[in-house]
């Protein structure tokens, strides 16, 4: 069935309601030596807001601020209708440890600077961005908390982070009465699946949102590339283009190209373009939000959203399953085994509704 960006759904075990699509704001601006300038980033502003989006996502030093500052001027007149998330952690001034982090300090400082950028009062979702190992989750839950209390933040999130830190953190909230986390940020799309491991299900049963980024594999999931781009030769080291950086990265291998043959097959057969194919098979996983979509052009931020439109077969869906398909590892691969599940229930029809 399709969606509309104003087809709303709940973001975790919170009463906010979020489009099935989140506009990623880290095209906004042009200092990273991409990006979108001011007009082109206001025509996917309003393109998104006035197909009945709602969400929408940055950090505080996503394009060395710029990011921020333009929605802030952007959302002058709808402020209140829109859901904007941030994050922190990332370092705002090299050579300032205490820039950077998850600490107390550094929270309640970018998150003062958030609010400045953003031209706003509050900020709607605030992600921990990264975790490094550091601080202790009692003073990150207590500072988040704080936050809420003095309306400054309405709901926190996390990003970047191992399952089982997650789900302790979530169990410490609960138990503390302090402010849930409702969302996890996490890479997830056809060529990355590892979430499913531990991070998605545990999501699913700590009432936490999964709301993807990178859902088209920085762009290998479009079709754009072939077998000539994986040798070095054929990429310009450091050249600031997402080819460069998609090789340094890794994710320009036989493998992933293999996966992007089949979602360009499967694109064909439903009359649309892999980009859009991709991004519907993200968000068909129930335990998904709302993937984050970037553009740079409005025509291409009009393409993406016609991932809403998209339906597939049971075929289809097998196919890009099988080409995709991951180790679970253990013990999950083990406790999905027929054997186990004999040795555990036996003859006995259990339905399961998670």
């Amino acid at each position: 069935m399709s969606l509309t960006l104003d087809t709303y759904r709940l973001l975790g075990r919170s009463g906010l309601r979020v489009s099935p699509l989140a506009l990623g704001a880290a095209t906004f601006g042009t200092e990273w030596g991409w990006g979108a300038e001011q007009d082109e980033a206001r025509k996917l502003f309003d393109l998104y807001v006035e197909r009945g989006g709602n969400f929408i996502d940055t950090a505080n030093t996503y394009t060395n601020g710029s990011s921020e500052r333009l929605l802030g001027e952007f959302t002058r007149d709808n402020r209140e209708s829109l859901v904007l998330a941030t994050k922190y952690t990332t370092l705002r001034r090299p050579g300032d440890p205490n820039s950077g982090g998850p600490h107390r300090k550094s929270l309640f400082a970018s998150v003062e600077a958030s609010l400045r950028q953003l031209n706003t009062d509050y900020i709607d979702l605030l992600y921990l961005h990264v975790w490094d190992f550091t601080t202790p989750v009692e003073e990150i839950l207590r500072g988040m908390d704080d936050l809420v209390r003095q309306g400054k933040v309405l709901y926190v999130a996390i990003s970047n982070a191992p399952a089982w830190q997650v789900s302790r953190m979530q169990a410490i909230a609960d138990l503390r009465g302090w402010s849930p986390l409702v969302a996890l940020q996490i890479e997830y799309n056809l060529i990355e699946r590892t979430g499913e491991r531990d991070l998605i299900p545990m999501a699913r049963e700590m009432g936490l949102g999964v709301v993807p980024y990178s859902p088209l594999a920085g762009g290998v999931l479009t079709g754009k590339y072939s077998r000539d781009d994986l040798t070095a030769t054929n990429v310009a080291s450091g050249d600031g283009t997402r080819k460069s950086f998609n090789f340094a990265l890794g994710t320009l291998t036989e493998r992933n190209l293999a996966i992007a043959d089949v979602l360009k097959e499967v694109a064909t057969e439903l009359g649309h373009t892999p980009a859009q194919v991709g991004l519907a098979w993200t968000l068909r996983n129930p335990s998904v939000t709302a993937p984050i979509i970037g553009a740079r052009t409005p025509e291409q931020l009009e393409s993406n959203l016609g991932a809403l439109e998209v339906d597939f077969t049971a075929s289809q869906l097998a196919r890009l399953d099988e080409a995709s398909a991951i180790e679970l590892g253990a013990p999950h691969g083990l406790l999905a085994s027929d054997h186990i599940r004999n040795v555990t229930q036996g003859d006995l029809k259990i339905e399961t509704r998670r």
